[in-house]
Order: C-alpha cells, then sequence, then structure tokens
C-alpha cells in the first residue's frame, strides 16, 4: 500500500449546508476509500488554505487519482490535493538511488572576454 496525503478544501456553498446541518464526513469518505481499496489512517478538519486534511494508504497512484477526481468531481470542494507520502525507509532508498542517477545540473559557463 502507498500512503498520500489529501487535503480539500469546500466550496462556500458547501459550507452553507455545513454549518446547517454539522455532521462528520469521514464515513462517507470512508467508504469511497474503501470502494478503491484503501483506508483511511487519520483524517482532520483544518483551517487555512484546506479544510479536510485525510491521510490514506491506497493500493496505488491510480487509485489515489481516481479519489481525488470523484472529490472534485462531486462539486462541494474548490479544490483537492493528493501528494504521494515516502515513508523515511523509502526517501532514504530514494536519496540513494539519486546519488547513482548519473544526472548532472545546468552549470554556468564561463564566457570569454
Amino acid at each position: 500500500m502507498a500512503t498520500f496525503l489529501v487535503e480539500a478544501a469546500y466550496t462556500p456553498e458547501a459550507w452553507t449546508i455545513l454549518l446547517k446541518n454539522p455532521q462528520d464526513r469521514s464515513q462517507v469518505v470512508q467508504t469511497a476509500i474503501e470502494k478503491l481499496g484503501g483506508r483511511i489512517e487519520r483524517s482532520w478538519l483544518s483551517f487555512g488554505d484546506y479544510d479536510i486534511v485525510v491521510v490514506v494508504d491506497m493500493p496505488d497512484s491510480v487509485s489515489a487519482a481516481a479519489f481525488g477526481m470523484a472529490v472534485s468531481a462531486g462539486g462541494s470542494c474548490k479544490a483537492v490535493k493528493t501528494t504521494p507520502l515516502l515513508s523515511v525507509q523509502e526517501g532514504v532508498e530514494a536519496m540513494k538511488k539519486a546519488a547513482e542517477s548519473g544526472y548532472r545540473p545546468v552549470v554556468q559557463t564561463q564566457t570569454a572576454r
């Protein structure tokens, strides 16, 4: 399973509905994620650019993308952002691979005078 951070921002219309009828939407979200083969690790309401923050385990990137697309298409969120998360061990493996990749950055060459 791969881990993803999903952040979503409600539309003003969705906030109007939620303020009139406060509710825990996590079960609806959990059902959709489970249908895609995943599970919620943790979820929070937040403030700032995003109103909801969810850490999910999904079978693959396609499933994570499908969830983000479903939420976006629903119309209650004005923004949805999905970020793949690496464990520290995966990050160290990525660092080792990067070091061995042979990539060479653009370098400034000295111009002739």
